[in-house]
């Protein structure tokens, strides 16, 4: 295979690999072995993972390249006492949606064998069995090669740690793939993977997403079992993924959605298949437009960013829906938003064997939830979210959809403000993603989607926000964009 073979076959989505795992066009070792390749030679640039997992992941292509052939071997047999029709169809029955597709998993989720670090220095022993998120993309057809980089407790918008070092951006190795799924992102935006998961507590899937040019559906809250966990974050995180085309991220959340016995949350029923959802354009939407800051956000949109906000409403228009000026009513969901934040730090820094060994900014957020949320504030924040949440989704009586931007700039330096004290990094965070954080209060769906290229050349972003259990029509309407804007054929530098 040439190298453009090759790196046609990295690029090609997870859509794409697994038809032609099922076709039988390539063998699930195959994928695996070209993507640990692609991972030995990109990843000592970007830093993208923290384990790679190669020999079990090559043990289980090499088990579904032998059911492969055994299931062929089957059915030459019985295909003299069936039709025709009926043999051809057999023989191109999938193993699964995912069949063979090699993916990487954020180190926030449970995967058999390997410790859970959250990107910290002190860290758990190997787990006994995979998280439900893990176990259903197994069961789809998913190997998983490796576990990728995060921020330290998965708090801040860009990917780095005393634990594990700078995480880089494949557009830009001075930049940051963002946070905290920026290890899943910056593999897959570089094709070291054609798919990763991640998760999103106050946009740590769609910051990632709009900094590498992937697309990012944070799911609503309680679509995604958190299994074994309740929930996260107060129930601000939700589990999802990332990947380079609105169709391959609804083939994932196809394999993954659905709740669990003793999830906090339940979304509303959803019976259909995302991935039809992604293939059938919408019909005429109401959208309103909005760039407004929630209280208790700084931040100025970069004229890059503001212009992708503005060329997509345009496009919007052009595809025949009605675009309207209208601006979320937020009360106070910011502030609350951020005492939720901490408080949640804290909860999670008591699943930390030794927290001496957290970094001097996580310590500072720990000591701040526990002093400035105490148990009695965090019930009267979980009883007064519906009326917050209600607030806000009166919008949604006017309108089907919020077009909003992900980012006040392009990806900033890989760094972020690691290494510097809490109120720093706080300040930085706010003033790069201020209009992420209220989605995760309310438990909306949002999507993060490509929209073009900044004058520094790294991607710009935007973002489409639905009621509750719309996941299927923001996957239509961001269907119908990418075929207006197509965005799949662009890739870093090699």
């Amino acid at each position: 295979m040439t190298a453009t073979a090759e790196q046609d076959l990295a690029f090609a989505g997870p859509g794409a690999l697994a038809d032609m795992v099922r076709r039988r066009e390539v063998s699930a070792r195959e994928l695996v072995e070209l993507f640990l390749s692609r991972v030995e030679a990109i990843n000592p640039k970007l830093n993208a993972f923290r384990v790679v997992m190669a020999d079990e992941a090559l043990v289980a292509a090499e088990k579904m390249s032998e059911a492969a052939t055994a299931e062929k071997m089957s059915k030459a047999a019985t295909a003299g006492k069936i039709s025709k029709a009926a043999t051809a169809e057999k023989m191109s029955s999938p193993y699964g949606p995912l069949a063979g597709v090699p993916i990487a998993i954020k180190d926030d989720m449970p995967v058999a064998g390997q410790s859970v670090t959250r990107g910290s220095r002190s860290f758990s022993p190997p787990e006994a069995a995979d998280g439900e998120v893990v176990r259903r993309l197994r069961a789809a057809g998913a190997i998983p090669i490796g576990i990728t980089n995060v921020p330290e407790l998965m708090i801040f918008p860009w990917t780095a740690s005393a634990a594990n070092g700078v995480t880089r951006n494949p557009w830009d190795p001075t930049r940051t793939p963002g946070g905290s799924s920026g290890g899943s992102a910056a593999a897959v935006a570089s094709g070291m993977v054609p798919c990763a998961t991640g998760s999103d507590g106050g946009g740590s899937l769609r910051i990632p997403a709009a900094c590498c040019g992937l697309v990012g559906m944070k799911p609503g809250r309680g679509r995604v079992s958190s299994q074994p966990a309740r929930e996260g974050w107060l129930g601000l995180s939700v589990f999802g993924a990332l990947a380079r085309t609105v169709a391959d991220s609804a083939l994932l959340l196809d394999a993954i959605h659905g709740s669990m016995p003793g999830d906090a949350d339940t979304a509303p029923p959803f019976t259909g298949r995302y991935v039809e959802a992604a293939a059938t354009p919408p019909g005429r939407l109401r959208i309103a437009t909005s760039r407004k800051l929630p209280p208790g956000f700084l931040a100025r949109l970069s004229s890059d960013q503001r212009g992708a906000w503005e060329r997509t409403g345009g496009v919007l228009a052009e595809l025949g829906h009605e675009v309207i000026e209208r601006d979320p009513s937020y009360g106070l969901v910011g502030i609350e938003f951020t005492q939720m934040w901490i408080r949640g730090i804290y909860e999670e820094s008591r699943t930390v064997p030794d927290r001496s060994r957290l970094e001097r900014s996580t310590r500072q957020l720990v000591a701040a939830g526990r002093r400035l949320v105490p148990s009695r504030r965090r019930q009267t924040l979980l009883a007064q979210r519906p009326a917050r949440t209600a607030r806000v989704l009166e919008l949604w009586n006017e309108i089907d959809v919020l077009l909003m931007p992900v980012l006040a700039t392009t990806a900033i330096a890989a760094e972020g403000a690691y290494g510097k004290s809490a109120p720093v990094a706080i300040d930085r965070s706010s003033r790069f993603m201020p209009w992420n954080p209220l989605f995760n209060v309310t438990g909306q769906p949002s999507i993060a989607v490509p929209a073009g290229f900044g004058g520094d050349g790294l991607p710009l972003s935007v973002q489409l926000v639905g009621r509750p259990g719309a996941e299927d029509l923001l996957y239509s309407l961001a269907g119908q964009l990418e075929t207006a804007r197509p965005w799949a054929d662009h890739r870093p530098p090699s």
